[in-house]
């Protein structure tokens, strides 16, 4: 059996290290705000290459922040409208809805499965007060495009970082590129932690200051709460493995990228469309999509030749009955592609033999 990500395999190449890292917390007898989170919040913030990183409980809670945050600081009120993909994870837009603010959909494109950076300023009215972009898949979704709507009018660019952790936008890494960035270390992410966890990266001072308190039940002093909070934290032992993983990020994303370019190279079958990648250092390959009109007999098939593979995502935001309001929308690119993806599997940890087999065996579909 080819695994989609072997997830006790991945964790089990960094003993004893884990092991030593949770034991380290458990010795301490701290676990919560204590010196492991401090010390992955600097980590990570290095990383990425902003001035502040906020450990949050998962990646929602990093976006839901953000812009509750903004709320606080009187960016944003109620009403106000954000730009963001039609083409996501519905994580993105729930966002942006539980802090009763309005989410514009704008379709991605075909090509890169991102938003289209030339279809949103049709989008843009006197309510709209950011862009959200979201590097689904692991592949940056940033354009000069983009930047250049931001600064015409003066919006907000919230980063959605959730599946790329270490893809770059020239020498940037995204999560660094606009105002703030949710991140997510969900178990099956590229930097996966054992459970939920998630950060907010930002160079605002203020905003990083806010949304501090604002996870820690409004407090940034304890019993005294200046906003009406949450509890939304990272814990110890979260942020030791983090700490761990943080370090080999860049090589096992790497060898994400090994397999990916085999991948495009040896998928010769014609009904099967490929990504097409413009600069490998931009995409971590956090999921590899392919697409095909006949999309669920491939999956059937490439099961029963013992090959998992997943759909990313199989109903898009608009289609959901959470957003039943938004149900006759016509999204045809998004829905096309939601009709034909499928992602086939790819981890740090993937023998080549397997890659190899399943390229022959997609080939003798």
């Amino acid at each position: 059996m080819i695994k989609f990500l072997d997830l006790k395999a991945i964790n089990d190449s960094f003993e004893p290290e884990l092991s030593n890292a949770i034991k380290r917390v458990l010795d301490s007898g701290w676990y919560l705000l204590g010196n492991e989170v401090k010390a992955f919040e600097q980590e990570y913030s290095n990383y990425i290459g902003t001035k502040h990183c906020i450990g949050v409980a998962n990646g929602l809670d990093a976006l839901r922040l953000i812009f509750k945050a903004y709320i606080v600081l009187g960016e944003m009120q109620e009403g106000d409208e954000i730009i963001v993909p039609a083409n996501t994870y519905i994580a993105s837009i729930l966002a942006v809805s539980d802090n009763r603010l309005k989410p514009v959909l704008v379709e991605p494109d075909i090509h890169t499965y991102n938003i289209d950076p030339f279809k949103i300023e049709d989008k843009i009215t006197s309510r709209t007060k950011g862009i959200m972009i979201v590097h689904l898949y692991g592949q940056n979704a940033m354009y000069p495009e983009i930047q250049k709507l931001v600064d015409k009018y003066n919006l907000k660019l919230i980063e959605d970082n959730a599946q790329a952790s270490g893809a770059h936008y020239g020498e940037k890494r995204t999560g660094g590129l606009g105002d703030a960035a949710g991140n997510s270390f969900y178990p099956g992410k590229n930097l996966g932690a054992l459970g939920d966890a998630g950060a907010v990266t930002t160079d605002d001072d203020n905003l990083a200051t806010v949304i501090r308190a604002m996870a820690n039940y409004g407090s940034s002093k304890k019993y005294v709460n200046d906003y009406q909070g949450l509890n939304s934290r990272l814990d110890e032992i979260q942020a030791a493995i983090l700490r761990v993983k943080l370090s080999r990020l860049d090589g096992d994303n790497q060898r994400r990228r090994e397999i990916a370019r085999f991948y495009i190279e040896n998928i010769k079958h014609p009904d099967i469309i490929l990504p097409q990648v413009s600069d490998w250092v931009s995409n971590v390959f956090h999921i590899f999509t392919i697409r095909c009109k006949q999309r669920d007999k491939l999956q059937n098939y490439l099961s029963d030749q013992d090959i998992q593979t997943l759909i990313h995502y199989p109903i898009p935001p608009h289609k959901q009955q959470a957003y039943k309001e938004w149900n006759k929308f016509n999204i045809p690119i998004t829905e096309k592609i939601h009709e034909e993806i499928l992602s086939l599997p790819i981890s740090p940890v993937m023998s080549q033999q397997d890659v190899e087999k399943a390229c022959n065996v997609i080939n003798c579909f």
